[in-house]
């Protein structure tokens, strides 16, 4: 049987312009659905509810949990600063149902997978911190937001031995793409660190205590057609999902 993957949305209120909507608007880049329904998943795109009560029913209708990036990002009060930087922060909507969802899921042992933002976003869930912005905080870092096509692989990332990252992809350095000016700072205690990049940046995190809650600060759906290492790590999830 193929599992259901609980894709979340991003959200709008109507103020995106580029979105070309004045009205409250939910919305997926195709590519996520694309990755999990090529890579053998049924993707079920799931509504921002704000009813706790519903959104465990949500949980209990799929088999698994991918959070998507965000252009916007998680408010720094979520996680005990403020704002230093004139940047989008995501609508409420949105994250109020992502950082439930991420508990939610970890509490009942749904397979969690998060990409770019929805990395961020579980360690927020789980009491972690981020840096606002890596140009401004950090000396001398690689260039995150880096140019191009996001299907180009920009720089390599060190995988960390005996972690889950590593028995997924069998390696201890992959090259990734990268579209992110933010990352995790300080990681929650129920997790740690399953990839970093040269500069010190991390770039994927884990639960040890949970068969499978895996983030990753790059994009693999962009690569999972044309390199083994992402699609390796889009099936682990599958499998994962499959197997609960």
């Amino acid at each position: 049987m193929k599992p259901v993957i609980g894709v979340t949305p991003d959200f709008t209120a109507g103020d995106r312009k580029e979105l070309g909507s004045h009205e409250p608007t939910i919305f997926l880049r195709a590519r996520y659905s694309q990755a999990i329904e090529d890579l053998g998943g049924i993707p079920l795109i799931l509504p921002l509810c704000e009813d706790s009560s519903v959104r465990r029913q949500l949980l209990k209708k799929v088999d698994g949990l991918l959070l998507t990036g965000s252009g916007p990002d998680i408010p720094p009060r979520l996680y005990g600063e403020r704002q230093r930087y004139r940047f989008r922060v995501m609508n409420r909507r949105r994250y109020d149902f992502e950082l439930e969802m991420v508990r939610l899921a970890a509490r009942s042992g749904v397979p969690l997978l998060g990409i770019c933002g929805g990395m961020q976003a579980i360690n927020v869930a789980h009491g972690g911190t981020l840096v606002q912005d890596i140009a401004s905080e950090l000396d001398r870092p690689l260039q995150h937001r880096a140019p191009g096509p996001a299907t180009r692989r920009s720089h390599s990332v060190c995988v960390t031995p005996k972690s889950l990252l590593y028995r997924i992809v069998g390696r201890k350095q992959i090259r990734v793409n990268s579209s992110h000016h933010q990352s995790v700072k300080r990681v929650a205690p129920s997790l740690t660190v399953s990839a970093v990049a040269s500069d010190g940046v991390i770039e994927a995190i884990e639960a040890p205590a949970r068969r499978f809650l895996l983030g990753v600060q790059w994009h693999p759906e962009f690569l999972y057609d044309r390199d083994q290492n992402h699609r390796h790590l889009f099936k682990a999830f599958l499998d994962a999902a499959r197997k609960r």
